[in-house]
């Protein structure tokens, strides 16, 4: 069954090309099946997602909606200003940064979570090796 990936830049310019994001995506996704929808989105969106689902009043860089179905996998937020302000304090390339937290959110789309050590432990280690795949050093470290 082919599945669908929805790219939505929100109206953000500063944003790698889609078909850049959907190789990450893919990536990620591996042999998951389901489609997928991915926003990006500003502080006050992000923070109201994050007030609305997980009772935190504050802007976060990801958010991942697991469905319910078989046919859809989920959706993704990602907040751009908490992304841009986390890649440079961390010391990181903006685009290096979103391709780790867009394979975050696909993990937690497939049920990887990071609540007990570990199981972060193990979604950590997945995040690093896919990562390496495109090039881009342990987020961790």
């Amino acid at each position: 069954m082919p599945r669908e990936i929805v790219i939505d830049h929100g109206g953000f310019t500063n944003l790698p090309a889609s078909e850049t994001m959907r190789g990450w995506l893919e990536l990620a996704l591996g042999d998951a099946i389901g489609d997928l929808y991915l926003r990006f989105v500003d502080e006050r969106e992000s923070r109201q997602l994050n007030s609305k689902f997980r009772d935190i009043d504050a802007p976060t860089n990801v958010l991942s909606f697991p469905a319910l179905g078989d046919a859809v996998l989920g959706d993704i937020a990602i907040c751009v200003k908490v992304l841009q302000a986390e890649a440079t304090a961390q010391n990181k390339s903006f685009n290096a940064h979103l391709a780790h937290l867009i394979i975050h959110g696909v993990l937690h789309l497939r049920g990887y979570d990071h609540i007990e050590d570990t199981a972060a432990n193990v979604m950590e280690m997945l995040e690093i090796n896919l990562l390496r795949e495109l090039g881009v050093a342990n987020p961790y470290e």
